[in-house]
């Protein structure tokens, strides 16, 4: 894969706000200097005698250097000034160095890039070549490097040249001599360690070398006048710092943070913070499964509430974890419960759940109460609890989010990522005296829960072929761990110096940035990367979706920290960011990061908003008629205007009516929601100011804008709108659609059997049963019976899988001609006839393992009868026809919102709850257009006979009258029809569909397969 890049306007701007800084600056090209040479020339005058000092000419006469500033520092500051007002920043008094420009952007957004762009329009409008990034750690130098790796291409099509780039290393002083002597766009990354420390690597920067010419690099470094960019000046300028910064000699100096120091915002001419990525959509939007404990007196006993069950067919219940008594001792599990269920029976009577009997289970507050009077909501862990307990919850939520995550954007090739931070490598990986390495706690945790998880997610799955991408993938390739490395190769803790975050140690990061780009590879198998809290700042993928902090909370550790590394927009298989060129307003339905937090979601949100109220301090925070006052806006005729105290009125007012604003000027849920759908609404007269209003209000700062979404913990079973029911366009729709019809087909048997029996011959592989050999030893001397009892007096130290010859158990009769006639619907005489055909040695696999040969022979013979059917089947109308009971009486699917579930209006059912992004955005553009009377995602209760099983079409909608020709009824929707290659199964359902709905309507119904809405409206104007 590689990852491609896009020209976008914030990035342009930020840009642009630096070059015009210098506006009036002519551009000139770099001088041939001859003024880089060494401190002291005498030294050579020592060496060569007399003759030295030509001597020293001869050798330093090489370099170029970036030009002065020649322009007015007056110019400079009503540049600034005129920037500023530009871009709604507070104008700046006078110049606060010389010069020093502070980018604000936020953590997520493409800093790199856009500093990166700013080096190429500084080198294109002044000439300027010669720059040096200042970093805070390897982790921030190592992302830089990896970064103008990426890009290097990318700018090179739009510029025609290269940056020549290179890390600072004090023992290969001659590409210091290479950065000097070259003309081009030149760029040295360095981290502040490398000439801000006591130790001797540190202080070569500032000596007189031989192996230099006896110059000091710092010397040669600083006469070529450098522009500086300092990436992170929070973590870089301390007093000591900022001295030896100006030993570098800069022209200018830039300072690119998304948290800078408010006492170090120097002349600040542009800004991206927080509100505004989150606004714009360039981040992802966070939700947070929050864990807590609740009632550890150890009078109660342990339940863990995991999630409340809906469906419309059957009583509510919960899934709750307790501890049981078993043979071996007390263990814990998951059991399915509903209202009267006894705990301290099922427990097995012990003693700490008596009384727990189910006396309600509450939709409305996520919760269930006991007779008893307790109550527990779901995500709470109530009872005593070890850390090692709750870091096991939280890795299988994780597993069980990332899996959920990962099934809805499988189709559109966008691969899920996970990352768990740990305090202590030991956790994950430990390493015998022998030097072997073996799987820690939190591996191990990890292995036993990813197992579980993924055998009960494949009981969910049917045909699907994600689960074939699942199953594909061993359980022992999926997790890794990126951790510093020692001389023996081994995982070691990282290395944190005195009064700092974040290691400095090189090793650790090898693994991390080389491999950025295999990571988003499906054919790479890992998908959840174990990585110490210490490299917070190193680790940065796309495509992390879930974040899971197995450490414990502390006071410095911030929750914009915790989420930063996966507030990136992802990417596709094909490397192409999905951002709103590509999924258009409805972004975070992808864009989704899920935080699995040890805390309830209520403390993570509250503390989460504390800091982002924090990092927009100096925003607005209520709407006011002045906000608007004096602001320029440009109208239909592109003229600008300037906005009037009176329309200013006019617009507040506007919003107060249309409850987008409320009594006391704080923006409302309805104006969240309906900036996400739309166009702001405005009065007809100042309609052509609404994107420039919405740009205002989004300057105005609302905690609602950073609340998480409760990820996971919102259940939502759709309710149907019986009003909806009698409304004439549904009627007209279900008098149409409502017949049940039957197929008759006739065909070539004889083709059918020969294609059958090729088919198998060739395709037909059934799974040898597997059987795991552990062996353990005794530990210790002393054999002590109640460890033994417990299963804890061995060890394990070796496993081996092998394929054993297992044969069918004789005394189990299977009925495979029937078993196989019922699933394919074809005559026990065929089925025997394309039995006794079959070679023997592919029908000798039955005794192997009979279940998986019934369903994969069973599968082969359904594919060749699609292929011979398709051509012949028709339908015949039969008198029976659907009820509408069918919309209450089957269970509609759940679904979360935020997740999988929107809430709607034109539907017959208050929220539709979706499979896709592609569900999601044709469901949302159904319920906006003004032609559409009502539609239905219909519930599994509908179906139309095929040959090949049952067919549930998906939508079906209704026009108001005199709109369109045709009640359309939409069976599918596709991400993409052009590379779709649809299984000759599913093939043949659509097929069958279209005769189906010719048979009952005369054509008044269209069915059509579409890509999104728009393919609709295509089919519709035909």
């Amino acid at each position: 894969m590689k990852l491609q890049f896009k020209h976008q306007q914030f990035q342009a701007d930020a840009a642009w706000a630096v070059c015009e800084v210098f506006a009036g600056q002519p551009i000139q090209s770099p001088d041939f200097r001859r003024d880089i040479g060494i401190a002291d020339p005498s030294v050579y005058q020592r060496t060569f005698g007399e003759e030295g000092i030509e001597k020293s000419r001869e050798l330093d006469e090489i370099g170029y250097k970036n030009n002065p500033i020649v322009i007015s520092e007056d110019s400079v500051l009503k540049n600034i000034q005129r920037i500023q007002r530009t871009f709604s920043i507070e104008p700046s008094l006078k110049l606060e160095g010389k010069y020093n420009l502070t980018i604000e952007m936020e953590t997520g957004v493409g800093k790199t890039y856009t500093y990166t762009k700013t080096m190429y329009e500084l080198n294109s409008r002044y000439g300027f070549t010669k720059f040096i990034i200042v970093v805070p750690s390897v982790a921030i130098r190592e992302g830089v490097y990896k970064s103008l790796q990426l890009t290097e291409d990318h700018f090179a099509e739009e510029y025609g040249k290269k940056i020549r780039y290179f890390i600072y290393n004090s023992r290969e002083l001659h590409r210091i001599d290479q950065y000097t002597q070259d003309n081009g766009i030149n760029v040295m990354i360095i981290n502040s360690q490398a000439f801000n420390a006591r130790g001797k690597d540190a202080r070569r920067i500032y000596m007189q070398l031989d192996s230099f010419r006896s110059r000091r690099p710092i010397d040669v470094i600083s006469a070529v006048h450098p522009i500086l960019i300092i990436d992170e000046p929070q973590s870089v300028e301390g007093e000591a710092t900022r001295e030896r910064l100006k030993k570098f000699n800069p022209l200018f100096t830039l300072r690119y943070s998304a948290t800078h120091r408010r006492d170090q915002t120097y002349n600040q001419v542009y800004r991206l913070d927080a509100l505004d990525a989150y606004n714009q959509q360039l981040v992802k939007k966070i939700a947070v499964k929050g864990i807590s404990v609740s009632g550890s007196t150890g009078t109660e006993g342990y339940l863990y509430l995991d999630r409340l069950n809906f469906s419309q067919s059957a009583p509510p219940s919960a899934t709750l974890e307790i501890e049981v008594k078993g043979k071996s001792g007390v263990l814990k599990k998951y059991l399915t419960v509903s209202e009267g269920y006894n705990l301290f029976e099922k427990s097995g009577e012990l003693e700490q759940y008596r009384g727990y009997v189910v006396s309600e289970i509450n939709g409305n507050t996520n919760s269930i109460r006991f007779t008893n009077g307790n109550t527990v909501s779901a995500g709470v862990v109530q009872g005593i609890v070890n850390e090692e307990q709750m870091r096991q919850i939280q890795i299988r939520e994780t597993i069980t989010t990332h899996l959920e995550r990962e099934r809805s954007l499988f189709y559109q090739g966008i691969k899920v990522l996970t990352l768990f931070f740990i305090d202590e490598v030991a956790k994950y990986r430990v390493y015998g005296d022998d030097g072997e390495a073996k799987t820690g706690e939190y591996a191990n945790i990890f292995i036993e829960e990813y197992r579980n998880t993924v055998k009960n997610f494949e009981l969910t799955l049917d045909d699907d072929p994600y689960l074939k991408y699942l199953k594909d993938i061993q359980v022992d390739k999926t997790h890794q761990g990126y951790f510093s490395i020692d001389k023996k190769n081994h995982f070691v803790n990282s290395k944190v110096k005195r009064r700092e975050t974040i290691s400095d140690d090189v090793s650790a990061y090898d693994l991390i940035m080389k491999n950025k780009e295999r990571l988003l590879d499906f054919q790479e198998p890992v998908r959840f990367i174990f990585s110490h809290s210490a490299l917070r700042e190193g680790w940065d993928n796309p495509n992390v979706f879930q974040i899971c902090t197995l450490k414990s909370s502390s006071s410095d550790v911030r929750k914009r920290q915790e989420v930063g590394r996966g507030l990136r927009l992802c990417v596709n298989r094909n490397g192409e960011r999905m951002d709103t060129s590509v999924l258009g307003s409805d972004i975070h339905a992808v864009n989704l990061l899920t935080v699995i937090a040890s805390e309830s979601y209520d403390s993570f949100a509250r503390q989460l908003q504390e800091e982002m109220a924090e990092a927009v301090a100096d925003r607005p925070r209520i709407v006011e008629p002045d906000l608007f006052a004096g602001k320029t806006f440009i109208d239909a005729e592109g003229k600008s205007v300037t906005i009037s105290p009176d329309n200013a009125r006019k617009i507040y007012n506007h919003l107060i009516r249309n409850n987008l604003v409320d009594d006391n000027g704080t923006l409302t849920d309805q104006y969240y929601s309906t900036i996400q759908t739309g166009t702001l609404p405005l009065p007809e007269d100042l309609k052509q100011f609404s994107t420039s209003v919405q740009t205002v209000l989004g300057t105005v700062y609302s905690p609602q804008a950073f609340k998480p979404e409760d990820a996971g913990r919102n259940p939502i079973i759709p309710k149907m709108k019986t009003e909806k029911l009698e409304m004439k366009e549904f009627k007209a729709l279900w008098d149409k659609i409502n017949k049940k019809t039957a197929y008759l087909v006739q065909f070539n048997s004889e083709e059918l059997l020969k294609k059958s029996i090729a088919s198998l011959n060739e395709h037909l592989k059934v799974q040898k049963v597997a059987v795991t050999i552990e062996k353990g030893v005794q530990i210790g001397h002393i054999l002590d019976k109640k460890a033994l009892c417990m299963g804890e007096g061995f060890e394990k130290n070796s496993s081996e899988t092998i394929q054993v010859d297992v044969h069918a158990n004789s005394g189990v009769r299977y009925d495979l001609i029937g078993k196989i006639g019922d699933a394919t619907k074809l005559t026990r005489r065929d089925i025997a006839h394309i039995l006794k055909e079959m070679k023997p040695e592919v029908f000798s696999q039955f005794s192997n393992n009979p279940e998986d040969f019934i369903i994969k022979a069973s599968r082969l013979i359904n594919e060749q009868k699609a292929t011979v059917i398709v051509e012949h089947i028709e339908y015949h109308l039969l008198k029976e026809e659907y009820d509408t009971k069918i919309f209450t009486d089957h269970g509609l699917k759940r679904g979360n919102l935020g997740d999988n579930a929107i809430a709607v209006n034109k539907c017959l059912y208050d929220h539709v709850v979706t499979d896709s992004l592609t569900e999601r955005k044709f469901a949302s553009d159904l319920d906006t257009d003004t032609n559409v009377a009502i539609y239905v995602k219909l519930p599994g209760g509908f179906y139309i006979d095929t040959p090949v099983g049952k067919y549930n079409p998906d939508w079906a909608i209704a026009f108001y009258e005199g709109t369109v020709k045709h009640i359309y009824f939409v069976a599918e929707t596709k991400g993409d029809l052009s590379s779709l290659q649809l299984r000759e199964i599913e093939s043949l359902k659509i097929h069958c569909a279209r005769e189906h709905f010719k048979k009952i309507s005369n054509d008044t119904v269209r069915y059509e397969v579409v890509s999104d809405y728009q393919g609709l409206l295509n089919e519709v104007m035909k």
